[in-house]
Order: structure tokens, then C-alpha cells, then sequence
């Protein structure tokens, strides 16, 4: 068989698989095989993905069970996921280059051949298997740190990633069965040739679902596998888990989701709070995991909105993250290397011995803050003008600039001040290793590329022709980008001034602690409380103090005159918001010094 032949055949076959195929070659290759064994599955699936079949047509179908599957569909949604999945393989599989540790060569590649394969299924039987597979294969990397903190944050990963699968099995079966088939196909809508729409979460199938997928992007209150399981892995581990698992439920939520109202809300809570705990976090590592938790919310926010400017704009920032955020994690991971640690209390100073690693932390730094010129500002000013335009989303727009201003304090300023500037730790730690180096250069050239020639990058976009017409008139324009400086500088500004009159939060050693408290301190306090023997009477006094003070409550809320029916006016309704924010961050700040 021809060369010619050779790829024709191959470019029928799901891309994922000969990532996943690789991954078994990495398991055993030793010596100058492991670079073709990590290199050379992305390699080749890259090949496959440059000549991929006609969009949106099912290229692989089988029967199982008298149901249709097809295990490879692509189309210009998935072909931007995909793309981006194959870069953070090749990025990943060099970085690793100077580890010698066969575990974590094979589980990064089952995990992301998993996320692959799953972006180009055309049915959810097959959604599915790969969903399962990518979870047990990023489990794997966080055990690969071989530490006991390691081996307890895989263990609780493990368990809720093993939730959300769950919930997904049984929301697909209910989902399938209802609808008479799993192909997406015939479950949604093409809008300019892109399937959109495939469940609805009026059913109990598309609401398990919608739930499923939400674990897996972190929504509120099931966000801190994400920041309980990046610290606690290797260098390398948490540069591949970065990119996968929480782009993948983007993925999900975009085809299946999109325009569900309620998304943008929920988005907009993931965009804000973790500001909060970032700005107080001494691991660097778990501030990034935070700002990973702020930049999912703003995915998510533009796939509630549902326009094509917007959806556009939700793939491009997938994509965009996946490599500033990617590289800001091998930037870290070249200081656990060298170090040990990434605790801002005992960092400062490196760049005077790192200062490859130091300048492109910086340029990761920048494109994360959407500087005009770099990689976030090409893919974010899409969903910020989708937010504008949007009827009703002034008050959303707000959340998303206060957002956007937030990201740049935490991971645009304080990752590389503190890593590498702030005071002297006196600490002089070698370079990273080359392969480190290559893929931190990669990455960062890779992010300059998109912000310096946008042209190409909104080509593959799920809705181009929005894309390019956004690119002619909106994207360079003079008040667009003075309009981002402008917030950019006053937000540097303000941590500047902060920093002067010494108001800004020290670095402190400690533990953040926020929705975790439910299995590190409410879980054993549980424990204890069932454990103690109960006391005669006790159930009797407490439901007397409960009936007490909640008929007082009830009165001063809902009596005529009460709380309920008052209506402060503005400025005191600002004054008490503010109140709040503060107590927030008091309250985020004495948990930082109790754990």
C-alpha cells in the first residue's frame, strides 16, 4: 500500500486511538525509543486531524446492541478542541523528555488520547467509554508522586471523577433509550453545519448529564478535586492534567448545551470567586489551579450566551488556555524541579539564575491577562463583546471585567513577582533542563502567534466567517485596545499601591481552605459526632432552641415592617455589598492562618 494510501486509510480512524496506542508502546520503551513513543502518537494524530474527512460526517459507524455508533465524526467544533488536545500532547510528551518515568509517559497518553478520541466521537455510547477512561488515567498521574498527600488527593479525585461518570452513564442510558438512539446526530441541530443542542435538561437524562459534565468543568461547590489534586503531582503530571479534563466538559457543554440561560450565571460565579482564595493561596501551583477554575467560568459564561460570536469565543479561549496555562504549570514545574517547592513564603529572587523560565512565565503571564498582542486577548475580547452586545448581560459584562481584571493580579502579576522577583529567598537553582526550555518556548511562541496574526487561529473557528468579520472590525480597534490597557494598567496600578502602603495580603504558609472544609474538617467531624453517644434529652432541647429562635427570625423577617419588606437605598445597598466582600475576604483569610 502507498504512502498516499497509507493516510487515506488512517484519516478514517479516530485520532484518539493512535494516541492510546502509543501510550502501550511508552509503557515498555526504554532509551532513544521514549521520544518516539511520546512524540510519535500526537504526530501522527496531528497528521490525521490536517486530513480529516468532510465535516460532520460519520466516518466510522458499527451496531452494538441494535443501537448505531460511530466512532469518528469530526466537524469545525471538535476539530479546535482536537487540535488543541494533539499541541498539549507534543507540548507535554517534550517536557517530559527529561523524566524517566514510564507510569506517567503511558497514563499521560491514555488520558490524552481519552480526551481526543471523546471530542471526536459521533455517538455517546463512545463519549462515554472514552469519558471513563481519561478519568482513570488522570487519576494515575496524581498517584505517580508516590507521597501520601499524593495517593489521599487521588483517592478523592478519583472518587468524584468516578461521581460525575456515574451520573453520566445513567443520564446517556435514559437519554438514549428515550430518543431511540445515541448518535448526536439525530439528537441535535446543525447551526451553520456545527451539531449543537444535543440534550435537554427539561428530562431527567439531559439534567444527569448536565450535572456529570458539570463536575468535570468544576462548577460551585464541586470545584476542588481541581485545586486539591494539581499541587500534590509531579512536575509533569500537572502540566498534562492542566489542559484535558476541564476542556473536555467545555466541549461537552458547547455541543450539548449551549444557550442554556442558566450556564451563564454559573459561569459567572466560577469567573469571581476564585479570585478570592487566589489572591490569599501560598502554593503557586494552586493559584493556577484557581485560575483555572476563573477561566473555565468565563468558557462557560459564553457558551450560556450561545451566539456564534461567542461560541467562537469559548473555543478560541479552550485553546488559548490550554497553552498559557500550560505553560505557566511547566514554568512552575521547572521550579518544583529545581526547588522542591512553589510556596510564594519561599520563593523570590530566581530570575537571576532562571531567567529562560522567568521570561517566558512572563509571556505566559501576559497572555492569560488578555494583553493586546498575546494569545487570551485574541480569544477573550470575543466573549467580552458577546457579553456587551448581549440583551440583558450588562450586569454579567461587569462580572466578567472585574474577572478579567482579577486574573491579572493573580496569575498575571502574582505568579511571576513572587516566583521570581518580590524579595531574595538567596536561593540559586539551576536552569531548567533543555527539553523544559523547548516546550516552555514552544508554548510561549505558540501564544504570541495568536495575539500577533489572529488570522489564522479564527480560521478554525466553529463559526469562521463570524470570526473573520469580528477580526476586520472589531478586534484591532484603537478603542478596543486602549479600552484593555486601560484596565490592564489600573489593575496593575492598584496591586502596585496595595503592595506600597503594605495592604496587600501576605504571603503566609498555610492551607486554603473553601468548599474542601466538607471532606477535611466536616467529614471527620461527622465521623466523631456519630461516634459519641448520645445524651437523654438532647434531641428535645435542640429542637426547642431551633423552634425559638427561628419563630424570632421568622418574625423580624416576614412581619409587617420586618427585614423582608424594607428597601434600602442605593448607596446603602452599596455599602452592604461591600460589607460582605470584606467580610468574605476576612473570613478566606483567618481559614488561611487556622490550616
Amino acid at each position: 500500500m502507498t504512502v498516499d494510501g497509507l493516510v487515506e486509510l488512517a484519516a478514517t480512524v479516530n485520532p484518539g486511538f493512535f494516541v492510546i496506542a502509543a501510550a502501550l508502546f511508552a509503557a515498555i520503551a526504554k532509551g532513544p525509543l521514549r521520544p518516539v513513543a511520546l512524540l510519535g502518537g500526537p504526530i501522527v494524530a496531528l497528521v490525521v486531524l490536517l486530513y480529516a474527512p468532510a465535516a460532520g460526517v460519520e466516518v466510522s459507524r458499527s451496531e452494538f446492541l441494535g443501537f448505531e455508533l460511530a466512532l469518528y465524526r469530526p466537524d469545525s467544533l471538535s476539530l479546535v478542541f482536537g487540535l488543541g488536545f494533539v499541541v498539549a500532547a507534543l507540548l507535554g510528551g517534550i517536557y517530559s523528555l527529561h523524566r524517566q518515568d514510564r507510569l506517567q509517559d503511558a497514563a499521560g497518553l491514555v488520558y490524552a488520547g481519552s480526551a481526543l478520541g471523546a471530542v471526536f466521537a459521533g455517538d455517546l455510547v463512545t463519549l462515554v467509554i472514552f469519558w471513563e477512561l481519561s478519568a482513570v488515567a488522570s487519576a494515575v498521574l496524581i498517584f505517580a508522586r508516590r507521597t501520601y498527600p499524593a495517593w489521599r488527593a487521588g483517592i478523592r479525585y478519583l472518587v468524584i471523577q468516578s461521581i460525575s461518570g456515574l451520573l453520566l452513564i445513567g443520564g446517556v442510558t435514559l437519554y438514549g433509550v428515550s430518543h431511540g438512539g445515541f448518535l448526536m446526530s439525530d439528537l441535535g441541530g446543525l447551526a451553520d453545519g456545527v451539531l449543537l443542542g444535543l440534550f435537554d435538561v427539561s428530562t431527567p437524562g439531559g439534567l444527569m448529564i448536565l450535572v456529570a459534565v458539570g463536575i468535570k468543568a468544576a462548577f460551585p461547590l464541586t470545584h476542588n478535586w481541581l485545586t486539591d489534586a494539581y499541587p500534590n503531582t509531579t512536575e509533569t503530571g500537572a502540566v498534562v492534567l492542566s489542559p484535558y479534563t476541564t476542556t473536555l466538559a467545555v466541549y461537552v457543554l458547547a455541543r450539548g448545551f449551549s444557550g442554556l440561560d442558566a450556564l451563564v450565571w454559573i459561569g459567572a460565579v466560577m469567573a469571581i470567586y476564585p479570585i478570592f482564595f487566589a489572591v490569599l493561596e501560598n502554593d503557586l501551583r494552586k493559584v493556577l489551579a484557581y485560575s483555572t477554575n476563573n477561566q473555565i467560568g468565563i468558557m462557560v459564561c459564553a457558551i450560556g450566551i450561545g451566539t456564534p460570536l461567542a461560541l467562537n469565543g469559548a473555543a478560541a479561549l479552550a485553546f488559548a488556555h490550554i497553552l498559557f496555562k500550560g505553560l505557566l504549570f511547566m514554568c512552575m514545574g521547572a521550579v518544583w524541579l529545581r526547588l522542591g517547592t512553589t510556596k510564594a513564603t519561599e520563593l523570590g529572587g530566581l530570575h537571576r539564575t532562571m531567567p529562560y523560565t522567568t521570561l517566558f512565565c512572563l509571556i505566559g503571564a501576559l497572555s492569560i491577562s488578555a494583553l493586546p498582542f498575546f494569545s487570551g486577548f485574541a480569544a477573550k475580547s470575543m466573549i467580552m463583546t458577546s457579553a456587551h452586545a448581549g440583551q440583558g448581560l450588562y450586569a454579567i459584562w461587569l462580572i466578567l471585567l472585574f474577572a478579567s481584571a482579577g486574573v491579572l493580579e493573580h496569575a498575571g502579576i502574582k505568579i511571576p513577582y513572587f516566583a521570581f522577583f518580590s524579595h531574595d529567598s538567596g536561593k540559586r537553582p539551576q536552569e531548567a533542563p533543555f527539553p523544559m526550555l523547548l516546550a516552555m518556548g514552544a508554548a510561549a511562541g505558540l501564544s504570541m502567534a495568536i495575539g500577533l496574526y489572529p488570522a489564522w487561529f479564527y480560521q478554525l473557528m466553529p463559526f469562521r466567517d463570524a470570526a473573520l468579520e469580528y477580526l476586520a472590525q472589531d478586534l484591532f480597534t484603537a478603542r478596543h485596545m486602549l479600552e484593555q490597557f486601560q484596565l490592564l494598567a489600573f489593575a496593575l496600578l492598584a496591586f502596585l499601591i496595595l503592595k506600597r502602603a503594605r495592604l496587600y495580603p501576605a504571603e503566609q504558609p498555610g492551607v486554603i481552605i473553601d468548599a474542601e472544609w466538607l471532606w477535611r474538617r466536616g467529614g471527620p467531624w461527622l465521623v466523631h459526632a456519630l461516634r459519641t453517644p448520645l445524651q437523654p434529652g438532647m434531641f428535645a432541647r435542640m429542637g426547642g432552641f431551633f423552634a425559638r429562635h427561628s419563630s424570632r427570625a421568622g418574625a423580624a423577617l416576614f412581619a409587617p415592617g420586618g427585614w423582608s419588606k424594607a428597601r434600602l437605598p442605593l448607596s446603602q445597598t452599596g455599602v452592604l455589598a461591600l460589607v460582605m466582600l470584606a467580610a468574605v475576604l476576612a473570613l478566606s483569610l483567618a481559614v488561611s492562618r487556622a490550616g
